[in-house]
């Protein structure tokens, strides 16, 4: 039998590669920055042309490479960290496996200018799908750029499973946080098709924080701070009282990496149990220091899963450390049971003396008399006259209202049509029964047996057709607030607002303006309560962070979707006789009304051949 087992070109095999490192443009800028970070830069500029798919570029003024370094960089599994295995478990840096660029450059047109202080001239060095068409000499600053263009030009099937460039931008954007928050020394600056979106200079951790997510974010922040022989701990946790519906500001960074780790998110939830809701999520940014020998960081691919030696000791001191944090600041309830607070003075009364009351009595005071003048007051109560009530009915036909039986007055009652349903739906009876089973589901007769409708699940497909519907039609109704709802909201969720923001108006929603602190909003829609709003768009910009949310009919169905959970009457509440019988009559007025917007069954049917097969 013949070889059949050959080794791969290395143009191949750094396809291969690029499958598990460039899963969108968000890797590649990853990767790039973190390259800029461990060149020791002071300044990273990243700039961005239609969501990563065009252009990339990552502009540095670290230490830069001379022009052996400048095109071995290329090469697969090159690098400057790593010398001998052992080296794996003592990292300090972002990138060490030198499969990054080899990886980019397979995929895209790579571009890369960059120069060491000592040289007096850059190195220019041009590659497409790993194949190097030009390396010469230029003029350029201390430093490195790099410029990836046209990412998965020569993979078409990988090209065409982007999302859209709104959606890869927030991925973009994602991942600009994460490097930002972890260096906040290092000056960052992003632009997106020519317009700046963040310019954040060097300052310290609180101050990054405040920078990237809005001025508002400082007023949220609980500091944390705790050094052990395990791990020392520092940053900040949210309050209680702005827990999101989303899982938006939740950062772990270990050694200035970040990471991901459900392990760790548990023991924060758990030290916020009962300070919160419980779907809603606490916000956290805190960093690990922790030794690089106690770690795994090469687990997976993109680096952001680390393996710990120790979790359970972890887990237990992060626990109790963000618990101390809510304790010390004030933020849990607590009761002191040595001092009364009820015998606290005021300040202001503390150096008074106390007085001794005086009481005034009036010994004339007669409450029978017709009127009777107040001391204290000097106001007068009088006994109101009762003289000339006759005059109230002057002009009055006494005789002829005496006779008058009634005999001329109508009475207005409602059209009766029928039955509430036509006869090709389930076929309800004319003289429909419902009642409440558990607060639950709604039971209701037809002419076969009964029908036991899902309550929330019924509202969700009624309240879903109809913002489809004043979507599509832009007729909604909007009824304005006295006073303007101002929200505040973070700049990756403003611009989601934005994108929404003419679907958002078809359905009533009326915003006065949006700045770069937050929202005002001036109406709402009808079925929409004022203190419903703020969690209603924190759900919405949780939906719309999924990958699934496009341009096009998905939008208009997400944001109806959501809206319709939101509003939805939920299992649980009460609903009177006439507000069951409203819900059904809606229900089978839909246009399709087994199925809620989520692909549930609204309700099921049981024949009288079914209740009778139960007797037998």
């Amino acid at each position: 039998m013949a070889d059949i087992i050959q080794l791969l070109p290395d143009h191949v095999a750094n396809q291969i590669a690029a499958g598990e490192v460039v899963q969108r443009p968000a890797s590649v800028v990853k990767e790039l920055m973190e390259n800029a970070i461990d060149a020791g830069a002071s300044t990273v500029k990243l700039i961005i042309k239609e969501g990563g798919k065009t252009l990339i570029q990552v502009i540095d003024d670290g230490v830069g490479m001379s022009a052996t370094d400048a095109r071995l960089s290329f090469e697969r599994h090159a690098t400057s960290k790593i010398r001998k295995a052992e080296d794996l478990f003592n990292l300090n840096t972002n990138g060490f496996r030198g499969e990054a660029l080899a990886s980019i450059a397979a995929i895209a047109h790579v571009e890369m200018q960059s120069r060491t202080e000592e040289d007096e001239v850059a190195t220019h060095i041009r590659i497409e799908g790993s194949k190097v068409i030009s390396q010469e000499v230029t003029v350029a600053p201390k430093g490195t750029s790099m410029m990836v263009k046209n990412l998965f030009f020569n993979i078409p099937a990988r090209r065409n499973f982007l999302k859209s460039t709104q959606v890869e931008l927030r991925h973009i954007i994602d991942e600009f946080h994460r490097v930002a928050l972890a260096h906040p020394s290092i000056s960052f600056h992003f632009y997106n098709n020519g317009n700046e979106i963040f310019n954040l200079p060097s300052s310290n951790d609180r101050q990054r924080i405040v920078n990237v997510f809005g001025g508002k974010t400082n007023e949220k922040l609980v500091p944390v701070k705790e050094e052990t022989q395990v791990v020392t701990i520092s940053g900040f946790i949210c309050k209680p009282e702005f827990s999101k519906k989303s899982r938006g500001e939740q950062f772990f960074f270990v050694n200035n990496r970040y990471i991901k780790s459900p392990y760790l998110h548990h023991a924060i939830v758990a030290a916020f149990d009962g300070l919160i809701k419980k779907d809603s999520y606490p916000g956290y940014f805190l960093y690990l220091t922790v030794d690089p020998g106690s770690i795994d960081i090469n687990i997976h691919p993109t680096k952001t899963e680390v393996k710990f030696d120790d979790e359970h000791t972890l887990y237990a001191i992060l626990r109790s450390t963000v618990k101390h944090s809510l304790g010390q600041f004030n933020v849990i309830p607590a009761l002191d049971f040595d001092q009364d607070q009820n015998l606290e003075t005021p300040y202001e009364y503390k150096n008074r003396s106390a007085e001794q009351p005086r009481v005034v009595v009036d010994s004339g005071f007669n409450p029978f008399k017709e009127e009777y003048i107040a001391t204290g007051g000097r106001s007068n109560v009088q006994k109101p006259s009762t003289q000339g009530w006759e005059s109230l009915y002057s002009g009055m036909d006494s005789q002829g209202e005496r006779n008058n039986d009634f005999s001329s007055i109508s009475f207005e009652s409602d059209t009766i049509t029928g039955s509430i349903f036509d006869d090709s739906k389930i076929g309800l009876d004319a003289v429909t029964t419902t009642f409440q089973l558990r607060r639950k589901y709604i039971v209701t007769t037809i002419k076969s047996g009964m029908v036991v409708i899902d309550q929330s699940r019924a509202h969700q497909r009624v309240l879903y057709e109809n913002f489809l519907k004043n979507i599509t039609v832009k007729e909604a109704v909007s009824q304005q607030l006295l006073f303007p709802l101002s929200l505040t909201f973070s700049k990756n969720d403003r611009d989601i607002i934005m994108e929404i923001q003419d679907n958002l108006t078809s359905i009533g929603f009326d915003f006065e303006a949006i700045g770069d602190e937050g929202i005002k909003i001036s109406g709402v829609p009808l079925s929409v309560p004022e203190s419903e709003v703020d969690m209603i768009l924190e759900q919405l910009i949780s939906d719309y962070h999924q990958d699934f949310v496009v341009d096009g009919f998905s939008q208009t169905d997400v944001l109806s979707k959501t809206l319709a959970k939101s509003l939805a009457v939920k299992t649980g509440e009460v609903l009177d006789r006439d507000s069951q019988l409203a819900l059904v009559n809606d229900l089978f007025a839909c246009k399709e009304s087994r199925l809620s917007p989520f692909n549930k069954s609204v309700y099921v049917t049981i024949t009288e051949d079914d209740i009778d097969k139960k007797f037998l």
